[in-house]
């Protein structure tokens, strides 16, 4: 459930590669429990907002906040950020010469330094939620794609994170395999996790949002309710883009 409390702030974000402006002058704010989906064409700047937010992009100017706190690029400062601000990608990431268990347990383990039995008790649990708890023992050549995404979903919520960031994670799958993908993320939806995805699947950020954002050329052109944006964006901009996936607007 969303509350007021802004967890995540990005305010006057510019990002630039020499002399390409990718992001301009963007502002977010994201409060706990929200679900904010962001959409629009390839190239627009959505997945290099992403990794700005959680900190494997710099940004050229702007500020980023998680509950308050301003996090620059002081090095332990952006560690303990990149712990509390989750991300899953479209490459699942995993250590192909570990067991499935074993690539959950490595973070948690060494990077938080947490107990072991602790950590593993947890992700035994989140791994049956996603109905792979018999694959533990399994490595990640043996799984499909679907099933390798869920573990790196898994893997983050190990993290116990307090934002979960999602890259365009069924990009890379079969069709079959996106619904599983999906499910587990509408799971989490639900459960009142805050999380930020980017995602080309239309009737399923229709399904999971709080709230649209549509970016284009590095700009928010325009963001609302779900259901006011694909029925009746405002933007002929953002008309024009859903058009592509068929949607009727009355």
């Amino acid at each position: 459930m969303k509350s007021e409390n802004i967890i995540l702030s990005a305010q006057q974000i510019e990002k630039n590669y020499d002399k390409l402006e990718v992001l301009k002058n963007l502002n977010l704010d994201v409060h706990q429990g929200e679900v904010v989906v962001i959409i629009g064409p390839s190239g627009c700047g959505k997945s290099t907002f992403l990794r700005c937010l959680n900190g494997l992009e710099e940004i050229n100017s702007g500020t980023i906040s998680l509950n308050g706190e301003i996090i620059n690029r002081d090095s332990e400062k952006l560690r303990k950020m990149r712990e509390k601000i989750g991300m899953v990608f479209q490459s699942y990431e995993l250590f192909p010469h570990l067991t499935i268990l074993e690539n959950i347990l490595l973070a948690p383990t060494v990077v938080q330094k947490r107990n072991k039995d602790e950590v593993k008790k947890q992700a035994l649990k989140l791994l049956e939620r996603v109905n792979l708890l018999d694959k533990q023992n399994s490595f990640p050549r043996q799984l499909s794609g679907g099933q390798k995404q869920r573990v790196a979903i898994v893997r983050a919520l190990c993290m116990n994170p307090e934002v979960m960031l999602f890259d365009e994670v069924t990009a890379a799958l079969d069709p079959e395999m996106v619904r599983e993908v999906l499910d587990v993320m509408l799971e989490l939806a639900k459960d009142g996790m805050t999380m930020i995805i980017v995602t080309h699947e239309m009737q399923f950020a229709r399904a999971v949002a709080d709230r649209i954002i549509f970016m284009d050329q590095g700009n928010i052109v325009e963001q609302g309710e779900p259901e006011k944006f694909f029925t009746a964006p405002k933007t002929e901009r953002a008309q024009k883009f859903l058009n592509t996936f068929k949607f009727q607007h009355k």
